[in-house]
């Protein structure tokens, strides 16, 4: 018997994710989430928010390069871009790395955690929040949004998923918000962001999300790619009203990242392309997806994981 700390994660009502700990570095609340930081043998520092783990140590680049560098990559010249969320400095490091990019917004309502990670999480943000390009505000992106007409090549959103009927995030997943999204791109601009995980029992969050989104942009696509960290696939989605960001040959994707040079770890071109080929079951889970959010009537997820309409509750 191994005797020590463990972390006990419950994915769902019906799985457990058991992780040993061999340091807690922070535990807390900020005035919006539970947060907990710990030292793990298997995956170096693990972030938990709200008690669902956001990222790992020694895997994040994976997620944060499958979520940035496929709709940066979409656009020719991105030179402008908007993060929505992305608390740990990560997704921001990454869309650094484009050379052609002048500046960079990141929008995230937690100042807390902001600060926190500059200080606990250098791993994740590797000096980015110090960057000359990156400006970071601290409000609520819908806001930030609606009172602001700034407009950008790329908008990249990294929300944690609505779980819950009073989950503020529902406001996020809306056709009015996407609306809003759209209508800050530049011309031939992207929309990027993460979509939900993938599992057989927990299918009904990414469909929804897609549906919802094609609501608004012309162009829809999603894919997905395996998380170590979180032991199974996540999803992801690009829009655009321009051009199809899926269509990009593997030699103009392979051209792009050279011209850049970019530090890649995770991605090649090839398998950027084949990240959007998705197994039967999801492609007729998204195909046949009916429920649409709005603002009226946002959707949540149970921790079943079934995806659920109800007007958001008043305060």
């Amino acid at each position: 018997m191994d005797y020590g700390m463990y972390y006990f994660e419950h994915v769902t009502p019906y799985e457990t994710l058991v992780r040993r700990m061999e340091r807690v570095l922070a535990s807390g609340r900020t005035r919006f989430q539970d947060f907990f930081i710990f030292e793990s043998k298997g995956f170096g520092k693990v972030l938990i928010l709200d008690k669902d783990v956001q990222s790992t140590e020694r895997d994040e680049y994976i997620y944060h390069e499958t979520l940035v560098h496929p709709p940066m990559l979409a656009h020719p010249e991105p030179k402008s871009v908007l993060i929505v969320g992305g608390g740990e400095g990560a997704t921001l490091r990454e869309v650094l790395r484009h050379p052609s990019v002048e500046r960079v917004v990141m929008v995230d309502i937690d100042d807390q955690l902001v600060e926190m990670a500059k200080t606990l999480l250098p791993e994740w943000h590797q000096g980015a929040f110090e960057d000359p390009r990156a400006e970071v505000v601290y409000d609520d992106a819908r806001k930030w949004l609606e009172t602001h007409d700034d407009t950008f090549d790329v908008i990249i959103i990294d929300l944690t998923d609505p779980v819950g009927e009073h989950n503020p995030a529902r406001m996020l997943y809306t056709v009015e918000f996407y609306s809003l999204v759209k209508s800050r791109l530049n011309p031939g601009g992207v929309m990027g962001m993460q979509a939900g995980m993938i599992m057989l029992t927990h299918h009904k969050a990414h469909p929804v999300i897609h549906r919802t989104v094609r609501e608004v942009f012309r162009y829809t696509r999603s894919y997905k790619n395996h998380i170590p960290g979180f032991f199974l696939d996540f999803g992801f989605i690009l829009a655009s009203e321009s051009f199809d960001p899926a269509a990009l040959s593997e030699g103009t994707i392979e051209a792009r990242i050279r011209e850049r040079n970019l530090p890649l770890k995770h991605l090649t071109a090839p398998y950027l392309e084949s990240l959007f080929v998705l197994p039967k079951d999801l492609t007729e889970a998204i195909e046949n997806e009916t429920l649409v959010s709005t603002d009226a009537n946002p959707f949540y997820l149970t921790p079943e994981g079934e995806a659920r309409q109800a007007p958001y509750p008043q305060e």
